[in-house]
């Protein structure tokens, strides 16, 4: 029986061995049997898929490189970007292999691509700032190359890629994710339609940062998931996803469809039962020096849900909610003596479609202890706009003690903290609701210091307490009695009561000195320039009310104030404004000022006078801050006051929603502010206004309710005086409204047309003109965002005298002279012809005049629109007397008239100011 068995062994021992040899034998003849063609078919892939610049080294056919695949393997790999990135690579690798479907090759000769493997590659994915992706390389297939299978074809069950390098870096979102040592494997039916895809990664160093902050550095991801991917849909279900996040595992899973302006998500990710450390691993990096010398345990539970639609042209966002617990926590850094313990959060926070003004965050319970001492709180705040807020808070801390047990990056705090604050209710500011609130704050001893500033604010006293019973404006009181501290050795002390914030009643005391350009960089950061001193020895006691009614003899206000390269900010203008120098005296309700300098950007301002309703109007958004002063100036650039920022509503007669596109397009009109009410009296030696320079420009200006007037103005202008009034408010930030009277007399034409940009394009035949005229003009309208006119919103007229003028060159008197055959008409000399004009819907209607010219007597009436047309009436009265005359029509244009004999003519077509079109009336300036 043994003896038959040997032969049967030897026999499959034989085949076993030939099979083997055979298997080995195809897998080296393979790629000498099939070279040509495949590196032929794979090449001819490429260049039909790809639009993106494809190179290489050198190709080779293996079979043991990646077994059991058959690869093509490429050596020195890359492909560029689609356009505008068709110059940078896309991907570059120091290998990539093709996998090929072994049975499709060998029985039906075809070429498929199944597998793709890459190696030590440099991915780089990039978005510009308007959108634009580097990575659309990919010509899908038609139809028609689908049936065909004759060609090489990818259909991915498999990527790999190994040692990698990857960026995005997406310019539009401001978001870069850096990711090194990058190994990917993915496997799933790629070219189906619909599809499950295994993943399985890892990164040994990730990177987030978004809008320049870091927000991950150098951790470690491990990945472990599995995603439904429908294509014809674009759907995909997240169904096993297991994430750890350095050391934080993490799960998420949901579904997230792409719409054709928008997605649909439901997503949700979380960590459960997991160690507090592990939690601190996952976040940026500024926390990791400070992790590596802390103790920290405990647990934590984390869950985050993105859920909705977000589609921007229905204007939907998805919600958020996010919710976080710590169980049990503790943290000693550096060992502290006495830890921070028993730490028990319960964080939830919710947006309703991302709209934080409906944000609802409640924290159930804050607790820590630090020894013997303690922090504990609650509270619930529902809205932002108009919160609904219930709150409690109790604390002892001894901050030292709190600051050591979890050491506090670049700032510590001295000093015993007592809190007992509760409070429930509304806050509406425009209903005058504040929660019923019982609140004490007492800081003693204490001391603030930051890495920003080798010196504290030290001998910081604080006893602050709120009151309101009713949960009305009216009942609500604050008080700090006292507040004090050191800063540079030198003390600030305050002392202050208010009352009935309907008619806040004050008594408020401040004394001391202090450097505002080195107390900023106690708090921020040493390469900012913020600098500025201020003084004070101020004892201000009266009510709002008072203030308002003239009641003077009631208030009890007095002191000094003293500022020093003081930069305050405004919506309404552009620029800092900066105050050099200041001295301020408080006595009752007025505030006067003296050699007060101050720059805004060129412009230079020295200032004497008073202003008056100054605390009803800091109290107060809606109070109206009085002044008397003087203006004297150097420079005064009112570019340099164009503002582009939208103003509210409350200041002007429209928003900028409801202008034309045409008139939304500028850097901004200048905006008055509409709670200011000055008379001053304004001198300046020089004032630039787009291009136009003014010198020894002496005034009246009254400033009210968002208009300025100019009162007597007189200056000079291209060497001659000029005098004006003028009043002016802006409509929008876009828009505004003007209306001025201007009086010259004896200018030169030749330099008003040159430097006058308005008469030059009102008065276009000044062009050919030479000499002296005078003018008494009256105009009203509308200046768009460049603080241009809107020509068919003028309306006015006035009288354009000439004195001596000679018209040089002029083509429509050349023209009337050349058709009549009377030379004598070209380029005349003009004297003592008064010109009436008037201007509406874009046309200037001429009043008939006469002049005479080498015995011609013409007289001249008709229209000329702001554009350039003409329709003038002109009659030649012939010598000696200008009895017997020649009927003329002229049309056309300035530059080209037609000259016609007769009297026939055609009104020009008005252009008719919609005022309804664009969001504004007429201006109605007082």
């Amino acid at each position: 029986m043994t003896t038959n068995r040997k032969p049967l062994i030897f026999k499959i021992l034989k085949i076993t061995v030939i099979a083997i040899g055979s298997l080995l034998l195809l897998m080296y003849l393979l790629p000498i049997l099939f070279p040509g063609k495949i590196g032929q078919e794979v090449r001819g892939l490429a260049n039909k898929r790809l639009k993106g610049e494809l190179n290489f080294s050198k190709a080779n056919l293996y079979f043991f490189k990646h077994f059991p695949s058959l690869t093509l393997t490429v050596e020195d790999f890359s492909l560029k970007g689609s356009a505008p990135f068709a110059k940078q690579n896309l991907v570059s690798s120091q290998e990539v292999a093709f996998g090929i479907n072994i049975k499709s090759l060998i029985f039906g000769g075809e070429v498929k691509i199944d597998e793709i493997f890459i190696s030590k590659a440099k991915i780089d994915v990039r978005i510009n700032e308007k959108g634009e992706a580097n990575y659309n390389v990919y010509v899908s297939e038609s139809k028609k190359e689908k049936k065909d299978e004759s060609e090489a074809s990818l259909r991915l069950d498999k990527i790999v890629i190994q040692d990698s390098r990857f960026v995005y870096d997406d310019k539009s979102s401001d978001i870069l994710i850096t990711a090194q040592g990058f190994d990917y494997i993915g496997k799933g039916d790629l070219h189906e339609a619909i599809f499950d895809l295994k993943t399985k990664a890892s990164i040994t160093s990730f990177d987030l940062v978004f809008e320049g902050e870091e927000y991950l550095k150098n951790k470690k991801v491990d990945a472990e998931l599995i995603t439904r991917i429908n294509t014809n849909s674009l759907e995909f279900v997240f169904q096993q996803n297991n994430l750890i996040l350095n050391k934080l595992p993490i799960d998420f899973n949901g579904k997230l469809n792409i719409l054709k302006s928008g997605y649909d998500i439901d997503l949700s990710v979380k960590s459960q039962n997991s160690q507090l450390h592990d939690f601190f691993t996952a976040l940026p990096p500024q926390y990791i020096k400070w992790l590596e010398q802390a103790e920290i345990s405990g647990k934590t539970d984390f869950l985050l849900v993105l859920k909705g639609v977000s589609d921007v042209s229905k204007n939907q966002n998805p919600d958020l909610m996010f919710n976080m617990k710590v169980r049990d926590g503790f943290v000693s850094y550096k060992k502290a003596n006495v830890p921070a313990s028993s730490i028990y959060l319960n964080f939830d926070t919710k947006i309703p479609a991302l709209n934080t003004d409906k944000m609802y965050v409640k924290v159930d319970s804050l607790f820590f202890n630090v020894g013997k001492d303690y922090f504990s709180g609650i509270a619930v705040v529902n809205g932002l706009e108009t919160p609904d807020i219930n709150a409690k808070i109790k604390s002892q801390l001894d901050l030292g003690k709190l600051n050591r047990a979890i050491g506090l990056q670049n700032m510590s705090f001295k000093g015993i903290l007592k809190a007992d604050i509760k409070a429930n209710g509304k806050f509406d500011q425009n209903a005058r609701l504040f929660p019923v609130t019982k609140g004490d704050l007492v800081w003693q001893n204490g001391a603030i210091k930051t890495e920003y500033y080798p010196n504290p604010i030290d001998n910081i006293n604080l006893s602050a307490s709120v009151l309101n019973t009713t949960g009305q404006y009216k009942d609500l009181k604050i008080a700090v009695r006292p507040g004090s501290f050191n800063f540079e050795g030198k003390p600030i002390f305050i002392d202050a009561d208010l009352q009935n914030f309907d008619d806040i009643a004050y008594d408020i005391k401040a004394k001391g000195e202090l450097d505002v350009g080195r107390i900023y960089k106690v708090f921020s950061r040493k390469d900012l320039d913020v600098q500025g001193y201020v003084k004070a020895d101020v004892s201000l006691k009266g009510t709002q009310s008072d203030a308002v009614h003239g009641n003077y003899n009631r208030l009890n206000n007095k002191g000094t104030l003293v500022l020093r390269d003081i930069r305050t900010k405004s919506d309404y203008l552009p620029l800092p404004f900066v105050i050099k120098e200041g001295l301020f005296t408080f006595n009752q309700n007025d505030m006067y000022f003296k050699d007060f300098r101050a720059v805004y950007g060129q412009s230079d301002f020295r200032m004497n006078g008073k202003m008056q309703n100054v605390i009803n109007f800091v109290m107060s958004d809606k109070a109206v801050l009085k002044g008397e002063f003087s203006v004297d100036s150097d420079y005064i650039n009112v570019d340099e006051f164009m503002t582009s920022v939208p103003v509210d509503s409350v200041s002007v007669a429209t928003s900028d929603e409801n202008l034309p596109e045409q008139e939304k397009k500028g850097t901004g009109v200048v905006v008055i502010p509409p709670n200011y009410d000055f008379d001053l009296k304004a001198r300046a030696q020089k004032v630039n206004f787009q291009g136009l320079n003014i010198d020894k420009l002496n005034g009246g200006v009254a400033m009210k309710d968002g208009t300025i007037k100019m009162k007597d103005a007189r200056f000079t202008l291209i060497g001659s005086p000029f005098a004006m009034n003028a009043t002016y408010n802006a409509l929008s930030s876009q828009k505004a409204a003007f209306d001025y009277s201007i009086k010259a007399e004896d200018f030169d034409v030749k330099k008003a047309y040159n430097e006058i940009k308005m008469f030059r394009e009102m008065a276009s035949a000044a062009e050919s003109a030479e000499g002296i005229v005078s003018l008494d003009y009256t105009i009203g309208g509308h200046l768009d965002g460049n603080m241009d006119p809107i020509y068919p919103s003028l309306k006015g007229g006035g009288v354009l005298s000439v004195r001596d003028v000679k018209m040089k060159g002029y083509k429509l008197f050349n023209t009337v002279g050349k058709k009549t055959n009377h030379d004598e008409m070209k380029d005349p000399k003009l004297s003592n012809i008064d010109i009436k004009t008037t201007v509406k819907n874009n046309i200037m209607t001429i009043e008939r005049f006469k002049f005479k010219v080498s015995g011609f007597r013409p007289r001249i009436e008709g229209q000329v629109s702001l554009d350039g047309k003409l329709n003038l009436k002109m009659r030649l009265g012939l010598p000696p007397f200008g009895i017997i005359g020649i009927p003329i029509t002229i049309t056309g244009t300035q530059e080209n008239p037609k000259i016609k004999i007769g009297k026939q003519t055609e009104d020009l077509e008005e252009k008719e100011y919609d005022s309804t079109v664009s969001g504004t009336g007429v201006a109605q300036i007082p």
